[in-house]
């Protein structure tokens, strides 16, 4: 246990985050600059071992959801070295006063925002959450640990490599980006326990991984990720905007957590609706599964399970119920959703105060794709994840939501006498 991987690089990472929570604004930025530089300069040799990645993941025969965020191209790498950028522009949340105030007995008293420490990172098969998720650690003052899964491994192990050793060399502290090679279900373990290194705990995947590191660690967790959305069609929606609306959020990328699962359609207007959805869901091939009500208007389709409506398919599936206005559209959603993201379209103000104010999850859309929930879009630049719980972040999580507080207390020599 002693010469282990997680020992090793969370006794560097300790150390790391002591100096990095003092590092100023402009070795940080530059860091970033120079993490941006080396990942363009070698994005051939990253796109390299991504494919040994693709390689052996058709040879296991992963799904193509998998595939697909596994995948990188010259687009993507080009998207994590403006990722990069962006985060390089945001202004260093570390020091930021909060709130100040004076007490009647002279106490002057700052709240003033730090880092975290040390956050450790357990995600599957995307590559670019390892980029993403050292820019954010690091703007922020904190050291990270990186955790992918063994699908993506040769990919994490050449990013991790390239921009490490650009913040290095920019003057950063050695251990404060760094990667756990060992893609061992005991390594895992061994991490999510490692309470004298790491403050907390970020799992970034599919409800499987999520629920592991929730029952299993014991290290504060901040969970992310699993997406089982929902869009509800009421019936004063117009059906065009409609269709092109929940087109894109099922269709513009199926295997992310912001794409919708399941379609709630008012009765009033399913008949006329749902034909026009299917034609257009018909074009990117999407499955349709639906309750008995939409049956009868699409009998062609597949009969909707109770578990379908529970389940993230996280590719070309959707489900698809008829509903009596938007209190019973509001229950389901409350019922089988994940608290993630949910959208109505209506053109009705009350119905959509109703359905932004009753519905429970993190991000709540009128008249707008699920698919903005993303901290580029929200202007965060590069997020870490997306929070589905309310302590301590809740939605796309950027700088802000990867540091706390302490108070800065100052006097004159007062004394408590009570």
């Amino acid at each position: 246990m002693n010469n282990s991987e997680v020992l090793q690089k969370g006794e560097a990472a300790k150390a790391a985050a002591k100096q990095l929570a003092l590092a100023p604004a402009k070795v940080k930025n530059y860091a970033l600059e120079k993490m941006a530089e080396a990942l363009d300069k070698n994005a051939k040799v990253i796109l390299q071992a991504n494919s040994l990645d693709l390689e052996a993941g058709e040879k296991k025969e992963r799904s193509k959801a998998l595939l697909d965020r596994l995948a990188l191209d010259g687009k993507r790498i080009q998207g994590m070295v403006d990722g990069l950028k962006v985060v390089r522009s945001l202004a260093d949340p570390v020091g930021e006063i909060l709130a100040e105030w004076k007490r009647p007995n002279g106490l002057k008293i700052r709240k003033v925002r730090v880092p975290l420490g040390v956050i450790g990172i357990i995600y599957e098969a995307r590559p670019n959450v390892t980029v993403d998720s050292a820019a954010l650690c690091l703007k922020a003052g904190n050291a990270v640990i990186l955790r992918g899964g063994s699908d993506a491994i040769n990919s994490n192990r050449e990013i991790t490599r390239v921009i490490s050793e650009a913040a290095d060399k920019a003057g950063l502290p050695a251990g404060c980006i760094q990667l756990i090679e060992d893609t061992s279900r005991e390594t895992a373990a061994e991490l999510m326990r490692a309470r004298d290194f790491i403050d907390v705990l970020i799992p970034r995947g599919g409800k499987g991984l999520i629920q592991s590191v929730i029952k299993d660690a014991t290290i504060p967790v901040i969970e992310t990720g699993e997406g089982n959305c929902h869009a509800y069609v009421e019936k004063t929606a117009d059906l065009k905007m409609a269709v092109e609306i929940a087109y894109n959020a099922k269709v513009s990328r199926p295997s992310v957590c912001n794409a919708i699962e399941t379609l709630l359609v008012d009765d009033a207007i399913a008949a006329e609706f749902l034909p026009l959805m299917k034609k257009r869901l018909d074009e990117a091939g999407v499955e349709l599964r639906g309750d008995e009500k939409a049956r009868k208007i699409l009998p062609v389709i597949k009969a909707a399970t109770e578990e379908d409506w529970g389940t993230e398919f996280l590719a070309l599936i959707l489900a698809v119920k008829v509903v009596s206005g938007v209190e019973q559209a509001i229950a389901h959603i409350n019922k089988y959703g994940t608290k993630h993201s949910e959208t109505i379209i209506t053109k009705d103000k009350k119905a959509a105060k109703q359905f932004q104010d009753e519905i429970d999850a993190a991000a709540v859309y009128a008249n707008a794709s699920t698919r903005f929930t993303d901290g580029f879009e929200f202007g965060f630049g590069a997020e870490i994840g997306i929070s589905t719980q309310k302590l301590h972040a809740r939605g796309p999580m950027g700088l802000n939501e990867l540091t706390s507080y302490k108070y800065l207390i100052e006097g004159n020599g007062q004394v408590r006498t009570a």
